[in-house]
């Protein structure tokens, strides 16, 4: 896992600037499979959790608001 990268989403400070497929690194690192893949939204599933992650492109970045959710969903379960 990208330390880094972790601890970026984590402290909210970056939310607008994390890049797309470091993001897509740091789900499947925490033990999110890909689902699939609908337009622009690439979905992603814990089973043990059972969530759902769904994030998409802003350009190179992912939006910024879908890395505040996947911060929710750090935050709720302690990852």
């Amino acid at each position: 896992m990208n330390q880094k990268i972790y601890n970026d989403v984590v402290s909210g400070k970056a939310d607008n600037n994390i890049m797309y497929g470091d993001l897509q690194n740091l789900i499947v690192d925490l033990g999110f499979e890909f689902r699939r893949q609908d337009g622009s939204h690439t979905m992603y599933y814990n089973k043990i959790l059972n969530e759902f992650i769904n994030i998409q492109r802003d350009g190179a970045k992912a939006k910024g608001y879908q890395v505040k959710q996947v911060r929710t969903i750090i935050k709720k379960h302690g990852l």
